[in-house]
């Protein structure tokens, strides 16, 4: 899911109190993003995961609030082997696991609510001070209105990352720095993965690796 960023100056307020992340709630769906997909890492190297849509009505046209998942198909099944087999011997899998797949089985209708489960999982586990909103409408300017009226513009992040661009974000600003994964033995470190990777990997050190960078 892509988001806005409410822009803060000064580290002691990351400390004091959360980041405000806007989640984009109001676009029309995005094909081939990373809107209902993610990569891991497993033996073979990086792999993608992508679960299915249902296609109705011209799908890119649909605001992605109203864009509901296909689970007629045993692909869930399918994800949660792939998963296991790439994490179960890491060190912390087996403490998360229960209540990630809990997540998934509850199999919600809309994509966007499953998006936001699995999200705020990931962000309550890894310990990120995170105030997680939705949109309640669309703006090119990345302008979010509050209930008051008045409005604030964030930073856009809704297009940084995307699955058919190469991602050297980390790199570039040279925060790019390995933890330990189960097949860095195989292929070395590999970066641009699902958070999952990382939490799975590091468990509650997850929290300490994000603020050293």
């Amino acid at each position: 899911m892509d988001g806005l960023s409410n822009r803060r100056d000064g580290d002691s307020s990351r400390e004091l109190s959360p980041s405000v992340i806007y989640i984009e709630a109001c676009e029309n769906y995005q094909k081939q993003s990373y809107r209902n997909r993610c990569r891991f890492y497993a033996a073979n190297g990086i792999q993608l995961l992508s679960y299915p849509i249902i296609h109705e009505g011209g799908t890119h046209k649909l605001p992605i609030s109203e864009i509901k998942i296909d689970w007629s198909t045993p692909w869930l099944q399918q994800h949660k082997r792939a998963i296991v087999s790439a994490y179960r011997t890491s060190a912390y899998f087996e403490y998360y696991q229960d209540e990630f797949f809990a997540i998934m089985d509850r199999k919600p209708e809309r994509l966007i609510d499953f998006n936001s489960d699995l999200l705020r999982f990931f962000i309550e586990k890894t310990g990120l001070c995170v105030n997680l909103r939705m949109t309640k409408e669309y703006s090119r300017e990345g302008i979010v209105r509050l209930p008051d009226g008045s409005a604030i513009l964030c930073d856009d992040l809704r297009e940084t990352i995307h699955p058919k661009r190469s991602n050297s974000i980390l790199k570039d600003l040279k925060l790019e720095k390995p933890y330990f994964q189960v097949f860095s033995r195989k292929h070395g470190f590999l970066s641009d993965l699902s958070v999952m990777d990382l939490l799975f990997n590091e468990g509650p050190d997850s929290i300490m690796y994000l603020k050293n960078l």
